[in-house]
């Protein structure tokens, strides 16, 4: 991965941090972004100390606002005039209350999980370009919603936090599936991956408090939950492999639901509209 240039989200912690360290030990410049700067840099020291690797930056970015990914986003343009990897982990589970909107009356798991994702892919697809064989890499869960409903988006309807989460998820991997056709003759390839149940914050709050000290027991390590993104970036075999998913560092189908085109490009359309890039 040496010279190559790799951009992880949500890197402060959990996967994000697990994908950013190995990365960075194999020696590929690595871009964390973090919403919390001072989580970040102390990761980021962390990073650096253990890799052994110096070149390891940290852009602040918090994916719920679109206004901080752009931001996020011209510095990065201003410092770097290729992107060889997209590692999209940043996400979470909120359930503080049903349909809690975002600055950009957004639906919270809808911004986070899927929006801001959208937008940055979007921002940064010239950079991607212009590595010749750039790789993105969505996080995506197999709780992710058997049907589709975009009036959830904006909390035109309102639905339970695990749902939302769902929803937020099943839009992700369409989203990834209609910009497949669009960089069709690029060399830039989209795939998408369930991690396993990782024991991390917004896995936790899934479940019941009481189930969690048994649960946990049994949750995957971030380490060994970035196995399958790490798999998707680096190997040799999937160079030029694009438009699936993954689980175990296998390829799997997604929802049935998923694979409609036609709600595909109504996912790409509404989530263009939703981020002004439409």
């Amino acid at each position: 991965m040496k010279g190559k240039v790799c951009m992880v989200t949500g890197a402060n912690q959990g996967m994000g941090k697990a994908a950013s360290l190995e990365l960075a030990k194999l020696g590929a410049t690595v871009i964390m972004v973090c919403r919390n700067e001072r989580s970040g840099r102390e990761a980021q020291k962390e990073i650096k100390r253990q890799s052994g690797n110096d070149s390891v930056e940290l852009m602040i970015a918090d994916l719920a606002s679109q206004q901080s990914v752009r931001s996020m986003v011209q510095d990065f343009d201003s410092k770097f005039d290729k992107l060889h990897v997209l590692v999209n982990n940043a996400g979470g589970l909120f359930a503080d209350k049903q349909s809690l909107l975002n600055e950009d009356g957004v639906e919270m798991n809808i911004a986070v999980n899927h929006l801001g994702s959208f937008l940055l892919t979007n921002l940064l697809l010239d950079k991607l370009i212009a590595s010749k064989s750039g790789r993105i890499v969505n996080f995506s869960s197999m709780v992710m919603s058997k049907t589709l409903n975009m009036k959830t988006y904006k909390g035109e309807e309102t639905a339970a936090p695990m749902k939302m989460y769902g929803q937020s998820k099943l839009a992700m991997i369409m989203s990834g599936y209609a910009l497949v056709r669009r960089l069709e003759g690029t060399g830039v390839t989209v795939n998408a991956l369930h991690p396993g149940f990782v024991k991390t914050e917004s896995a936790m709050k899934s479940i019941p408090k009481f189930l969690r000290p048994v649960i946990g027991l049994f949750a995957l390590s971030p380490e060994q939950g970035t196995k399958t993104a790490i798999y998707l970036v680096t190997s040799p075999e999937l160079e030029g492999v694009t438009g699936k998913y993954y689980v175990n560092s296998k390829e799997k189908p997604s929802v049935p639901v998923s694979y409609d085109e036609s709600k595909q490009e109504s996912v790409w359309s509404y989530s263009a509209k939703l981020t002004g890039l439409a």
